[in-house]
């Protein structure tokens, strides 16, 4: 079936009122070979770096793969034959390589044409469990690492429609699994099913701001068919395959062992469910369980969330971020607002942390109270643990060292900072499996570590800090050096040594992992070989410009010539340009750069990097801040700030003599999109546009969108200046709209495309719609995204290039 759909088109050109039907293209030779490649392995290592899981799949899905029968019930897109989420990506093979070795061996006994996914170590890492789709369900499999040999553990009843299906024991020998209920009614006919009454919804005239959900229930049909799929049994499963009912049907959520094993936190989801708002805040309760199933205590019972305060800040009443403490065996800690989770309430204190030891006989007790909402907690041992908080309207963190055995003591603060301001960012601390399995804080005597990506003015340079809690100074025990290549630290292997894992890459050199000893100089041990699968690009130019918008705020992209461009007699290029705006609270954040030119330059259908091979000049991830200053939101001035970076960038290439300064494109996806549609109604800049499922009217997203926080009602100004539907008569360059049939995107409904070219068009403006058919917010199948890129370069080498 895979050539035998057929797009549906839509033209407004000037000469054309119809649609045109056709089949798939594919794009011209120089971005087909780059665009139909390999796709290297993933790579999973043990905690002790022995053993190492190559991981293969498809570099893309099929049509086939889009077109299974799909239910999309409170936030979820599940398939109800297989009863796993449509969405998955599947692994088709896996490999073991034992790390100091050189030979991958392919695991034995995997099923054929496996669809694989859930991939789980058990705790001693001795064996592997994943899930295998067939064409009527999941079954449960298992590896063991040292003979490389799969086995499958259940038939195909297994229950993956909520997510990974399965948890070890902390015996190693056991797995609980959730399984379709053997007497599990069949799921109503949505078409054939007879309303008995109208749907009817009511508001009891509290205020609440819920964003634009997809995907959410609409009716009582709905509602059963919900119940049927998410409803399991909970089996307890062992090596031989041999299963035990552990816990009868329920709603189940969410399973959790405790770290010494004994205790296991299970979630299921409640009645009433909501119309409008997604199965995450729906009513759920939440139980502890001992290992053998026998209860213990019901320590959470949360009603229905659909009334929210306003702000990114505003959180739930009640108990929230309910987890175990990784450095205890068995004591759970959670969050509650104290400011009745509405972030407008002036109080002393936002949230209280509470802890609860097992058996939870006692009550819980109070841990802390954070200034600003609450961020996490990473654990140490019983003296220490760090603690975050933060508030996004300022974009204020705070991170402080405390002892969770003197509760009497306040928290040392180790760093009040803009989370924003990447410069100075002190990096993450360090963590490392402790006897429970858990990651705890990497603490050797009185020192903690940090591992940093190191973005400076001058480049990037990843480091390893030593953290002393007692004086909470750091001292650098290694920065990365390199100038023509980027080397990620992922983790510390020896502390006393100084082994650590990287990540080294550079242009045209693609990601592999090494081991480097800090201690020892130029000590690199290669662990993977990957190659280059882009070789025919390896000779374009590349490099991160630097430049400025006309109000001082620094900019940057990351700059592309087609290989063998004379630099010296400087031949004109059109320019295609593809960005993604951002929002701001500072000028000097806004123009800091996180680009590196030494990233690997891996072309997708997401940039315009494969318009490199066809003449063009590419800036990509060209800096779009919108940057709104003390009072001022970054959206009261995003109009004309959006305009400046766009004249800012397109002066910065020019500047360099590279481009015709009359033939410039500008492209993005999502907000990227939203950008675009915007450039093209409020400038003169640009010769073309291409605008990738983006959302057009901010009257259909009244209740907030991106990182604008104010609804409709409060700043219609500002929605409407910002809707290019509502700026659709200004709009007079050619643009290609593109959106997923499918889009699941919060706000990004496939309408928003369909009714701003009804608009264009229905005003004159010289636009093209594409809808792919099947694909959802981000495009997955082959022939659509061959078939995208051919329509691409149809469109900027009419309206471009020529």
């Amino acid at each position: 079936m895979k050539n035998t759909f057929a797009l549906l088109f839509f033209l407004a050109f000037v000469t054309s009122n119809a649609q045109e039907n056709l089949s798939y293209q594919k794009p011209p030779k120089e971005i087909l070979d780059l665009a139909d490649y390999e796709r290297a392995p993933s790579v999973s290592m043990d905690t002790k770096k022995e053993y190492m899981l190559l991981s293969y799949r498809n570099t893309y899905k099929t049509l086939d793969d889009l077109s299974q029968e799909e239910m999309r019930l409170g936030g979820l897109r599940i398939n109800p034959v297989t009863n796993i989420s449509s969405t998955t990506t599947y692994i088709s093979n896996l490999k073991i390589r034992k790390i100091k070795g050189a030979n991958e061996e392919q695991v034995k006994g995997l099923p054929e044409n496996a669809k694989i996914t859930n991939i789980s170590w058990s705790p001693n890492e001795k064996k592997i469990s994943f899930s295998h789709t067939t064409a009527t369900g999941v079954e449960l499999w298992v590896i063991d690492v040292a003979t490389a040999q799969a086995k499958k553990l259940t038939d195909a009843r297994v229950n993956s429609n909520m997510g990974s299906p399965f948890s070890w024991f902390k015996d190693n020998n056991h797995i609980l699994v959730k399984m379709l209920p053997k007497n599990r009614p069949a799921l109503i006919d949505v078409k054939k099913d007879l309303p008995s009454g109208p749907i009817v919804s009511t508001a009891d005239g509290s205020v609440s701001q819920n964003r634009t959900y997809q995907d959410l229930l609409k009716n009582k049909t709905d509602e059963t068919n919900f119940e049927t799929l998410v409803t399991s049994e909970l089996y307890k499963v062992d090596l031989n395959g041999i299963a035990i009912l552990f816990k009868e049907a329920n709603l189940y959520a969410g399973e959790n062992f405790s770290p010494d094993g004994n205790y296991l936190m299970v979630t299921t989801i409640e009645k009433p469910f909501s119309y409008i708002v997604p199965l995450s805040r729906f009513p759920n309760k939440t139980t502890i369980y001992d290992a053998n199933g026998n209860l213990v205590k019901i320590v959470n019972d949360s009603p229905l969330n659909e009334i929210m305060p306003k702000g990114f800040m505003a959180v739930k009443k009640g108990k929230r971020s309910m987890n175990w403490r990784a450095d205890a065996p068995a004591t759970l800690y959670y969050a509650e607002a104290l400011d009745e989770g509405n972030p407008a309430n002036k109080v002393d204190y936002r949230d209280e942390v509470f802890t609860w030891e097992a058996p939870f006989s006692q009550a819980p007790q109070s841990f802390i109270k954070t200034v600003q909402r609450y961020g996490g907690i990473t654990w140490g041992n019983a003296t220490t643990a760090v603690l975050y908080d933060s508030w996004y309207d300022t974009r204020n963190s705070k991170t402080y060292l405390m002892n969770p055995s003197a509760l009497n003591e306040a928290p040392k603060l180790i760093w009040d900072r803009n989370s924003q301001d990447i410069y100075a960012d002190p990096g993450n601390f360090e963590t490392v499996k402790n006897q429970y399995g858990r990651y705890v804080l990497a603490l050797e005597g009185e020192n903690a570590y940090l591992l940093g990506d190191g973005h400076t003015k001058d480049g990037q340079f990843p480091f390893v800090d030593e953290f002393n809690i007692k004086t909470l100074k750091t001292k650098r025990l290694y920065q990365s050096n390199y100038k023509d290549k980027i080397e990620n630290i992922f983790s510390i292997e020896d502390f006393k040594k100084g082994d650590v894992l990287v990540q080294i890459q550079s242009k045209t050199e693609y990601p592999n992992y090494y081991f480097r000893n800090i201690k020892k100089k130029n000590s690199l041990t290669q662990i993977t070989n990957f190659k280059n699968p882009f070789e025919s690009i390896k000779n374009v130019h590349k490099e991160v410009i630097k430049y400025k918008r006309k109000d001082g705020v620094a900019l940057s992209g990351t700059l592309y010539l087609p290989a063998n461009y004379d630099k010296t007699k400087k031949e004109k290029l059109p320019l295609l340009i593809w960005a993604y705006p951002e929002e701001f609270k500072d000028k000097n954040s806004a123009g800091q750069s996180a680009q590196n030119p030494n990233e690997f330059t891996f072309p997708y259908y997401g940039s315009f990097v494969y318009w490199v091979t066809r003449g063009y000049a590419v800036l990509d991830d060209a800096s779009f801040p919108i940057v709104g200053e003390g009072e001022t939101e970054p959206n009261d001035n995003f109009i004309s700030q959006l305009v400046d970076n766009a004249e800012a960038a397109i002066n910065a290439v020019d500047k360099l003599g590279y481009i015709n300064p009359k033939k410039v494109a500008v492209g993005g996806h999502s907000y990227g999109a939203f950008m675009t549609a915007n450039l093209l109604s409020h400038s003169n800049l640009f010769a073309c546009g291409i605008a990738r499922s983006g959302a057009y009217n901010r009257t259909l997203t009244p209740f907030g969108f991106q990182s604008e926080q104010r609804n409709y009602w409060e700043v219609p100004e500002v929605y409407n200046t910002m809707s290019p539907f509502m700026n659709a008569g200004k709009m007079k360059t050619p643009l290609l709209l593109v959106h997923g049939e499918a889009d699941n995107n919060p706000g990004t409904f496939t309408l928003q495309t369909e009714r701003y070219f009804q608009a264009l068009k229905g005003l004159g403006a010289p636009v093209r719609m594409v809808i792919l058919p099947k694909e959802s917010h981000s495009y997955v199948a082959k022939d659509n995204i061959l078939h995208l890129l051919w329509e691409q370069d149809q469109f900027l080498e009419k309206y471009l290039k020529n």
